[in-house]
């Protein structure tokens, strides 16, 4: 059978053997990841617009993170005590909250504390209080041989649907030019609608079944065996999410607008092109980990991502920036399911909650970090130090990653 003919295969037996609770889940993460595409390059331009600089954006986009990290540590003990059903139904209405926040205050202290307790997401992927619990659903619900299947199709949806979304942030450009409305005014217009996808999402997460709950509640414990490993996971995890504090989707945006001077459609344009070959990344990691396994795929695809990331800085050409971007894009992303699968791989069932929590929550604390250091950096200088830093680091996660986990093999556990 031909290569691409391979996770075309493992798409449609997904898709045949998918149960409503997956597909729940995949459809809800797919009407979340269109606002979290225009709501990501819209916030830097609405922040500029309101008069704030890089350093207050940096700030914002740390709070979000931060806030994003500390929600997320109570999203395993929220599913064992709450189930999964309400937990996400909380988090949704939060992210209703979120987009009337952002469409009703332009004052800084009132946007930060928005941007903190809200479900802002300022990078390409999910750094939100429903990432673990998504996980958790999506782990219960597959068994082993269609895991990094599940979590491929998972990302996938959320890549393709912020691509899209990311089209949607030239809308204020477009209703300036055509319709005469006020750029700002139209930013707040998007938040709206960034609340009116948290209203759709809950309405599926209404239609979840008991069983998925029932499975939450009865089979979630603390972290016991596997302890250690998972310990290991998140520190180095840490690692390479601080890196990508200096890069992410909003920070980079930044950076596109003061170093070339891009107009807001521009922008959207290309992230819309670099989020489409991220979805075509997820589709591809499938066949590539079942070939070279987890961990190898982990590695050996971000390391030429993150080589593209230390590039960038010493290129003057907007059109070679858009195109290390692109490879990047393509490439930096497949580790996103493998990494996800291998850390439910080595856990016991009923332990996944609570590592999928150990493991995000780590990550979304030092990604908080960066921002601010980053916003700082652009303040002095259009230089792209964030991105020379964020992809060194990078670089020292995955050689670490590969000299610490390339011997262990993924345990076979019941779903």
């Amino acid at each position: 059978m031909s290569a691409p003919s391979v996770p075309v295969r493992g798409i449609k037996r997904f898709a045949s053997a998918a149960g409503p609770d997956i597909r729940r889940a995949i459809a809800a993460r797919g009407l979340r990841a269109i606002g979290d595409g225009f709501v990501s390059i819209i916030l830097p331009a609405y922040l500029l617009a309101l008069g704030y600089g890089a350093v207050e954006i940096g700030v914002l986009m740390t709070a979000t993170l931060f806030g994003s990290a500390l929600f997320t540590l109570f999203a395993g003990f929220a599913a064992t005590r709450f189930g999964l059903k309400r937990s996400l139904l909380a988090a949704s209405v939060l992210m209703i909250a979120t987009g009337l926040g952002l469409a009703g205050f332009q004052d800084f202290w009132p946007l930060l504390i928005v941007a903190f307790i809200g479900t802002l997401n300022p990078s390409s992927g999910d750094v939100s209080v429903f990432l673990p619990l998504e996980q958790s659903l999506l782990a219960h619900a597959t068994g082993d041989k269609n895991r990094t299947e599940v979590f491929a199709a998972y990302s996938l949806a959320g890549s393709l649907m912020a691509a899209v979304g990311t089209l949607i942030a030239a809308g204020p450009d477009a209703a300036s030019r055509w319709l005469g409305i006020a750029p700002l005014s139209a930013m707040q217009g998007l938040f709206l609608l960034y609340a009116g996808f948290g209203v759709a999402a809950a309405l599926l997460y209404r239609g979840l079944s008991a069983k998925g709950d029932r499975i939450a509640e009865e089979r979630t414990q603390p972290l016991k065996e596997s302890r250690g490993i998972v310990y290991r996971l998140a520190a180095l995890f840490s690692v390479d999410a601080f890196g990508g504090g200096f890069i992410v989707q909003s920070i980079l945006a930044l950076w596109l607008f003061e170093a070339f001077h891009l107009p807001l459609a521009v922008a959207a344009s290309i992230f819309f092109w670099t989020g489409l070959l991220t979805a075509a990344s997820y589709v591809a990691a499938v066949p590539i980990a079942r070939r070279f396994g987890l961990v190898n795929t982990m590695v050996f695809t971000h390391l030429p991502a993150n080589f593209c990331l230390v590039a960038i800085p010493f290129v003057k050409s907007l059109g070679v920036v858009i195109a290390l971007l692109a490879v990047r894009s393509f490439l930096s992303q497949m580790d996103v399911p493998t990494r996800t699968s291998f850390v439910m791989s080595v856990v016991t069932p009923a332990e996944r909650p609570a590592a999928a929590s150990v493991t995000s929550v780590p990550r979304s604390l030092a990604a908080a970090v960066s921002p601010t250091i980053a916003g700082y950096m652009l303040s002095l200088s259009s230089f792209a130090w964030p991105l020379l830093i964020g992809g060194a680091l990078k670089i020292v996660y995955d050689l670490t990653l590969l000299a610490m986990f390339r011997h262990v093999k993924p345990a076979k556990s019941e779903p």
